[in-house]
């Protein structure tokens, strides 16, 4: 019986019987994401990895198995779609975050080697993951309208699935190991940015060809139209916002007033608006606003302070566990399915760690040099959750698969610090790790 029911005595959920059933919900999941977060956090792991295994706990493969009576109780279906929207609306403010950091700066002090490392980190994985859905795709169940998964939907998500870095996690890996003003800390960054302003564009195009149903009409007006907004928002909303914001933070006195921060989150939702409207998802509207205005440091400051802790205590971790309520172990229930999430496992850490090893290798750093930048570059991540919640919420990436591809991002973020501590031992990053071989307080090198 619903919680609400239950406790309230009402067999239909209004008002505030819902409001109820969403605040036990909410606070379930927050207490579960800071507990497995600082449980991860003591061991060397980023937050964000506990906070992924928090929602997979809570989900169908663990809390939900176990206690199926209890779980159905708290998280009663019939509000599933509220989170659905409160986890979309957090990504939409999340990715205008995200699109803030991005620095561009990074480009122009290394732009040769992080162009190559991000660009051999991006086509070898695409090109392994199109390849291995390809192979998987005659042993798929449906998807979750029941149709059988479009075959070359399914392949162009694998491809994008296996490309993807996840640099705001990277970022905070880099600035726990103090190594962002490093050599291979300012290239692995540098790769990582040109990694994400191009898997953001290959997510968008092959979401906007997934939407058109491969017609190409459609598929050109959604990218011409997508292109044209971009255009707008560079040309003409650009310069137009960067005088509100700079006027409004003189009068503020270095901050934003309340008029002022209504401005800016009716233009992030309007963008968001726009692009769901061109078929292409609201979060790369959001993600647009973010990088042309990314080059104003006191505006970024000033959002990421309003937004950076309520984005983390809250819409992450609902996020998080939505993810988790949507991936089912059970439903890799054969030894053939298992093979299947080892290929995908091999495969994303081949391609990414292998192809940007190698194209660091080519650019003349050291093997182990090397293997750190291709490690960093492995992380997955948040940004690999965004991407697959995309592939399922398009139709084209089945449960299985689904749980296949969250497991991957799970173990290619684990297995980051692990391995990156031990490739550090000979090359310039060593005098950042202290005698136990977890991270050291953050010396520069000698």
């Amino acid at each position: 019986m619903p919680l609400t029911s239950a406790l309230l005595g009402s067999d239909s959920m209004q008002g505030e019987q819902l409001l109820f059933t969403v605040l036990v919900q909410l606070l379930v999941i927050m207490a579960a994401a800071r507990i497995f977060g600082s449980l991860f956090r003591a061991l060397r792991q980023p937050i964000v990895v506990g906070e992924i295994a928090a929602g997979l706990i809570l989900g169908p493969s663990c809390f939900g198995y176990f206690f199926p009576e209890t779980s159905a109780a708290i998280f009663d279906p019939a509000v599933s779609d509220v989170f659905g929207v409160l986890s979309q609306l957090g990504l939409i403010l999340l990715l205008f975050v995200v699109g803030l950091e991005f620095d561009f700066s990074h480009l122009r002090l290394h732009g040769r080697s992080a162009v190559a490392i991000s660009l051999t980190g991006i086509l070898l994985p695409f090109m392994m993951g199109a390849v291995l859905g390809l192979a998987m795709h005659p042993h798929l169940e449906p998807v979750a309208s029941g149709e059988p998964a479009s075959r070359p939907g399914f392949i162009l998500f694998m491809g994008v699935a296996m490309s993807i870095t996840a640099i705001p996690i990277l970022g905070r890996l880099m600035m726990e190991l103090n190594i962002t003003r490093t050599r291979i800390g300012a290239i692995t960054i540098s790769a990582a940015a040109v990694d994400d302003a191009c898997g953001w564009i290959l997510l968008a195009t092959i979401s906007s060809v997934v939407q058109a149903q491969f017609q190409i009409r459609l598929t050109l007006q959604m990218v011409i139209q997508t292109v044209g907004f971009f255009l707008v928002m560079l040309l003409v909303l650009r310069p137009l916002l960067k005088r509100f914001v700079q006027r409004s933070l003189e009068r503020g006195g270095g901050d934003l007033g309340m008029n002022s921060l209504a401005v800016v989150y009716g233009v992030l939702f309007l963008c968001a608006l726009v692009t769901s409207m061109i078929g292409i998802f609201a979060i790369f509207g959001a993600f647009m606003l973010g990088t042309v205005l990314s080059d104003e440091p006191q505006f970024r400051a000033v959002m990421i302070r309003h937004l950076r802790n309520f984005l983390t205590v809250i819409f992450l971790p609902i996020f998080f566990t939505y993810t988790g309520l949507r991936t089912n172990l059970g439903t890799l229930n054969s030894p053939l399915q298992w093979m299947l999430f080892a290929a995908v496992l091999v495969c994303a850490v081949a391609g990414k760690l292998g192809g940007c090893g190698i194209a660091a290798w080519w650019s003349g750093f050291s093997p182990r040099e090397s293997l750190c930048i291709g490690t960093m570059m492995n992380t997955r991540a948040l940004m690999e959750l965004i991407v697959i919640n995309v592939g399922r919420d398009l139709g084209v990436l089945p449960d299985s698969v689904f749980c296949m591809l969250v497991l991957m991002a799970l173990a290619t973020t684990i297995m980051t610090t692990p391995m990156l501590l031990r490739f550090m031992r000979g090359t310039e990053l060593e005098p950042f790790i202290n005698d136990s071989g977890f991270l050291g307080p953050g010396r520069s090198p000698g």
